[in-house]
């Protein structure tokens, strides 16, 4: 299974593009229709579609379609885990720079010693 992407590398990925972000920020509102969210994009609906299959397969959003409206809704869940992901990352690099501290601490209170 190494050539198939995690859902964290699926959820990078979606989140790497401004535009993806940008829909993110507007779901984060509410939800919207697709039509809505095109509205301050200079691109094609079709495009705007593209975007939107890249965060729904990301498990970022999900949608729904009520007669002629497909309806876009943010997956706050699935935040968690990108979320969960980056605080790991810090919790490990908060304890380095508490121990790298800790030691420049020590050896500033160690007299100094020439051979």
């Amino acid at each position: 299974m190494l050539n198939q992407p995690s859902n964290l590398d699926l959820m990078f990925q979606a989140l790497a593009d401004p535009t993806r972000r940008a829909m993110i920020d507007r779901l984060s509102r509410g939800p919207a229709s697709v039509s809505e969210l095109a509205k301050p994009f200079a691109m094609s609906l079709p495009a705007v579609v593209q975007h939107l299959q890249a965060l729904e397969h990301s498990g970022l959003v999900s949608s729904q379609k009520v007669g002629r409206v497909r309806t876009v809704q943010i997956q706050p869940e699935a935040l968690s885990l990108a979320e969960q992901w980056l605080n790991d990352r810090r919790t490990a690099w908060v304890k380095r720079l508490d121990r790298l501290g800790d030691f420049l601490a020590e050896t500033a209170d160690e007299p100094e010693t020439r051979t």
